[in-house]
């Protein structure tokens, strides 16, 4: 199983980088994980790029990795109330072109990191309601850390509870593609 990481954070020392390497940590043995982590050279969406034989090579790349993975990994964190542009730009890069898209019917699971106790649950829900109108086969849980500047030690989740969900939501990855 090939699975693709759309991370939405620029920040250096993101804890939205540290969630999607603990997801990718979780994948089952025998599953490989490719970051993409260049959604800020994507200019934002526009069907003339498209529709004039300009796409941008960045967007080339990345509807050929969505188009070779299994399933995504969506990481986002949250800015004013919702998802991060880069992740919704780079939903919005995959969903076309209409019809024959890449992320059309891909496995995908959204989760996210903040520094509020509110663990950017309406960024998670954008998330997964842009992937559904994308195409993606989205599971409806998520995963979401609060208070999340304290959250990560040594690459993983403090809390075992929250590891142990972790683990099950990036598990129900492949069942989706089955």
């Amino acid at each position: 199983m090939n699975v693709l990481v759309l991370l939405g954070s620029l920040r250096a020392g993101s804890t939205n980088r540290a969630l999607a390497d603990a997801a990718v940590a979780h994948l089952p043995e025998g599953c490989t994980a490719t970051v993409f982590d260049r959604g800020a050279e994507l200019p934002h969406y526009s069907e003339d790029l498209d529709l004039e034989g300009q796409l941008p090579e960045v967007a080339a790349e990345l509807r050929a990795a969505v188009a070779a993975a299994d399933g995504l990994i969506v990481v986002t964190p949250e800015y004013n109330g919702t998802l991060s542009s880069v992740v919704k730009n780079t939903i919005d890069w995959a969903s076309r072109p209409y019809g024959v898209a890449s992320i059309t019917g891909t496995p995908a699971v959204v989760m996210a990191a903040s520094g509020s106790p509110h663990a950017a649950e309406w960024a998670r829900q954008d998330a997964v309601r842009s992937l559904k109108i994308a195409g993606a086969a989205v599971v409806e849980d998520t995963f979401g850390v609060g208070s999340s500047f304290e959250a990560f030690a040594e690459g993983r989740l403090v809390d075992e509870e929250a590891d142990t969900a972790l683990r099950s939501l990036v598990g129900r990855l492949a069942p989706v593609n089955a």
